[in-house]
């Protein structure tokens, strides 16, 4: 059971990760109206706002996506560690 929650957390660790990363490069080259852009943003802006919130823009570089995947990657290796910990 507690292997399986290691793979599951390592696979939305990457999943996630992958998101963001799909999100922030579409956003260059999308339409914001676009379906898939919409999708995606709705799935990683809910992410995103918090930390823009905390974090200003720098002129016109927005740090947010690289504070949430840093993040996202930090939360999942204490998790799996955690989770390693109880074998």
């Amino acid at each position: 059971m507690i292997l399986f929650l290691i793979w599951l957390i390592n696979f939305l660790t990457q999943v996630l990760t992958w998101l963001i990363i799909v999100d922030v490069v579409l956003s260059y080259f999308m339409s914001p109206f676009h379906p898939i852009r919409q999708s995606l943003d709705r799935i990683v802006n809910p992410l995103l706002l918090p930390i823009r919130k905390v974090v200003p823009l720098v002129g016109m570089i927005d740090f947010s996506p690289l504070i949430l995947l840093i993040l996202v990657q930090f939360v999942g290796s204490i998790l799996k560690n955690l989770l390693i910990s109880l074998l």
